[in-house]
């Protein structure tokens, strides 16, 4: 690939106590494409990517976003560097609707000091809509919608602020196969507009199915990153499993 990544993470350090969760790791990160991330749980995964998102920031190590130097330090920080996490349990208000769970703690005010509700679900129905056309009804509270449904107004929260790298951690966990592929469809839809997606999943067939690349952590050290086409499932397996790169 010619162009910049996106994301640089060079010799990625971070130790708690004698534990030392990440060691060394480099990985980077493509505009429009997947990465998906692959480990036991407590192999690294989930810390390395926290320190990009600035909840446990690294203790040695380079950053760099769009080839330069970043110093990510708060969540705020990687905000402003255009990356966001959508977390498992996705952080949303369940007993608010789609407009509001968009833009809480960020919400558009009239000229008068209140609340503008109507330029909330008119700029929500918008960015849901380029996500998932058929998801018309974003004014019920969060706790009566999908899992699928749900997944959307996350995203759609992250990328209605400028997100550029995104997160991903378990997207498809607890779905059923109908969300399952409303996520990835969403996945898609995310690629072709140039977001990249680092994707942290246990589950091999979403990783083989939505990933351009996939990389391996085990005991806190990458095995190894392989396009997705170059490797089979079993290769995979013994990565994660074995710690030895394929043949």
């Amino acid at each position: 690939m010619s162009q910049t990544p996106l994301v640089e993470m060079n010799d990625i350090h971070k130790r708690f106590g004698g534990v030392h969760a990440v060691n060394g790791v480099s990985i980077d990160l493509y505009p429009g494409e997947v990465v998906g991330i692959l480990g036991h749980n407590g192999a690294g995964k989930t810390v390395l990517m926290k320190s990009l998102s600035g909840a446990i920031p690294c203790d040695a190590g380079e950053i760099r976003i769009n080839g330069e130097k970043a110093r990510i330090e708060s969540p705020r920080d990687a905000r402003k560097h255009g990356i966001e996490t959508i977390y498992q349990t996705l952080a949303l208000a369940d007993n608010l609707n789609a407009p509001a769970n968009l833009f809480l703690g960020r919400e558009i005010m009239t000229n008068y000091g209140t609340l503008d509700d109507r330029a909330m679900e008119s700029e929500a129905r918008t960015v849901i809509s380029r996500l998932n056309p058929n998801f018309k009804n974003i004014t019920d509270a969060v706790k009566n919608m999908s899992g699928g449904q749900r997944q959307s107004v996350a995203i759609a929260r992250a990328i209605y602020f400028n997100a550029k790298i995104l997160i991903m951690d378990e997207p498809t966990a607890a779905l059923g196969p109908h969300e399952t592929a409303m996520v990835s469809e969403l996945i898609k839809q995310l690629k072709k507009e140039g977001i990249g997606i680092f994707l942290i999943s246990h589950d091999l067939h979403d990783v083989f199915d939505l990933s351009d690349r996939v990389s391996v952590i085990k005991n806190g050290r990458l095995i190894g990153t392989r396009r997705t086409q170059d490797v089979t499932k079993d290769e995979v397996l013994g990565m994660i499993i074995m710690g030895k790169l394929p043949d």
